[in-house]
């Protein structure tokens, strides 16, 4: 990329620049290091999309990277999909700020190529834009989202035909094409009166809704006789100021959930998350205001959702009487549990369960007990939703699919993890087990008692800057090329290097393929059922460590897996601070 100065000229002299744009970079111009940062490089597209702040530069969220980005995509449609024009691009967007004006923008482009955008009117959860490209068979989808970031960013997420999250060889093209606009001030594009003139531009309203929620009610396991039933679940539900009040709603209506109590000052959408330090239920911060609301309604589950609604947190009493948000881990095993136990057996035939390499092991034990099959995918729900798309054509059938970042998909009408599903499955999951006399905890213990005492744990060293990746990089390096052989006294019995595909086993030395995209992380099976996993984050500068343990019982699983974590940590500390 050209010297930053330059690039900031460029922009600052642009005579039609924005002038909110151009009112902050006015403000700026005597801080050179924040203007700097602003267009040092171009915001990087990743496997997913574009993410980043919001205001002037391309280093920026705003009107003019969000139409480099539309204008990439548009070229590579138009080469690589059929009837592009016809079918058109489905957008939607979260409560951020700046989420409806990128979303016309992104129409705006794609009109200037004769391509029509279908736009919701009004915000929608990220698992609505995912359905809605398969409903409407639209030639890919886009939504307007940064997840559970702070309020200061906003982002663009790439949607195939098949509804699912781009996969990286997409990715790779789509950046190709990208690179190919040369000035990002200067993206052709339509005026909003003229889409709608040329009949470029159509507003989506309920109907959509209507089918998703036609299609939610049927992932339900409850008989006809229960679901009409009036039942005696106490609920409370938060969108945490983002999309998915409507569908939630809605969906356990159908269900006959009538006593759900809402936490009213997080049910509007709200740009800046005013109530909460981050809007995502990983961190359980996010529930403080549902569990007051909970211990006023001595509610039997907390449900809480995060803005764009893929990702589902759920909080119930412990024995000690006190709301603990379950982990991503345990929450899923338990509703792989219920799916699979209240299935008819002979209609999931060649039946899978996909997870995740980093995602606990109890999930393949409970599908094993089932006589399902397990498929493990390399971290992320966008390779979840590609091997669903296999299935079309191969005739395996898909019974669920989670991953350890609280992301679940119940039924593959969607192809992303699908908070909207969860919820319903988590509640009527609760509900079973109220009648049975049991608490989701209680759920757990069940399943610990039958397969074991499974345990996880992650933790990461943060390395900032040019200087911090080229540590984490020099770490991954000499761990891939000196593998270890024993963790905390532990055997290690597997070595996986997902980055050259091979699968050693320590034992004699022999190697298999693994049959996976290369990326860079190392996996540890380990004697005793446990595991350790090393991989540099994607979206951040750090490097996570990922445990897996399974012990006699929940105090030796605790031991084993800090046992495991106190030996990593001091290794990686000592390799990372290595003079180089």
């Amino acid at each position: 990329m050209e010297n930053w100065e330059n690039t900031y000229k460029k922009w600052s002299s642009f005579k039609h620049l924005d002038e909110s744009l151009k009112i902050e970079l006015h403000n700026k111009k005597d801080n050179k290091a924040a203007l700097e940062d602003a267009f040092y490089k171009e915001l990087a597209f990743g496997t997913g999309g574009i993410r980043g702040l919001l205001g002037p530069g391309t280093n920026r969220m705003n009107i003019y990277t969000v139409r480099k980005a539309v204008n990439g995509l548009a070229n590579y449609l138009l080469a690589n999909r059929v009837n592009v024009k016809d079918r058109g691009v489905v957008i939607a967007y979260d409560s951020r700020y700046m989420s409806p004006e990128f979303a016309i923008e992104s129409a705006k482009v794609l009109g200037s190529y004769g391509i029509k955008a279908h736009i919701f009117e009004s915000l929608r959860p990220t698992p609505l834009l995912s359905f809605a490209v398969r409903y409407l068979s639209t030639a890919a989808g886009i939504m307007i989202t940064a997840s559970h970031n702070p309020p200061e960013y906003n982002g663009f997420k790439v949607y195939n035909e098949n509804g699912g999250q781009i996969t990286p060889d997409e990715a790779d093209k789509i950046i190709n094409t990208i690179k190919q606009t040369e000035d990002e001030l200067t993206v052709p594009y339509l005026e909003k009166v003229d889409l709608e003139e040329k009949d470029l531009l159509s507003w989506l309203g309920i109907e959509i809704d209507n089918a998703y929620l036609s299609r939610l009610k049927q992932i339900t396991k409850m008989s006809s006789e229960v679901q009409e039933q009036e039942k005696d679940l106490q609920i409370v539900f938060t969108p945490l100021h983002g999309t998915s009040y409507h569908l939630v709603t809605k969906g356990l209506e159908q269900l006959n959930f009538t006593n759900v109590s809402i936490v009213e000052e997080q049910a509007k959408p709200d740009p800046e998350f005013s109530t909460v330090q981050s809007p995502n239920p990983e961190e359980h911060q996010a529930f403080k205001m549902a569990i007051e609301l909970g211990d006023n309604t001595n509610a039997d589950i907390l449900l809480g959702t995060d803005p764009d609604a893929d990702r589902l947190g759920v909080a119930v009493k412990n024995k000690a009487g006190e709301y603990q948000v379950l982990t991503g881990n345990q929450l899923g095993s338990l509703l792989l549990d219920y799916i699979l136990t209240h299935s008819d057996r002979k209609i999931y035939q060649n039946s899978r369960m996909i997870k995740t390499v980093v995602t606990t092991e109890l999930g393949r034990a409970i599908a094993d007990a089932n006589q399902v099959e397990t498929i493990d995918t390399l971290t992320g729900f966008k390779f979840i939703g590609d091997k669903i798309n296999q299935f079309d054509s191969t005739g395996e059938t898909f019974v669920f699919g989670f991953e350890e970042s609280y992301g679940y998909l119940i039924s593959s009408f969607v192809r992303d993890k699908d908070a909207v599903q969860s919820a319903m499955m988590a509640t009527e999951m609760a509900y079973f087990w109220k009648q049975q006399g049991k608490t989701l905890f209680d759920a757990l213990d069940v399943l610990y008692e039958k397969h074991g005492y499974y345990l996880e744990g992650m933790s990461s060293l943060t390395l900032k800057g040019k200087e911090g990746s080229d540590r984490i990089a020099s770490t991954m390096n000499k761990i891939l090329t000196n593998p270890l052989t024993e963790i905390a006294g532990i055997n290690v019995e597997k070595i996986e290097n997902y980055l050259s595909s091979e699968r050693i086993i320590v034992a004699d030395n022999t190697r298999e393929t693994i049959d996976l995209p290369k990326e860079n992380m190392m996996k540890f099976i380990l004697e005793q059922d446990g595991w350790v996993c090393l991989r540099p984050s994607g979206t951040e500068p750090k490097l996570k460590c990922y445990y897996g343990v399974r012990g006699n019982s929940h105090q030796d699983s605790k031991q084993i897996l800090q046992s495991l974590k106190e030996t990593m940590d001091q290794m990686l500390d000592e390799m990372v601070n290595q003079p180089r």
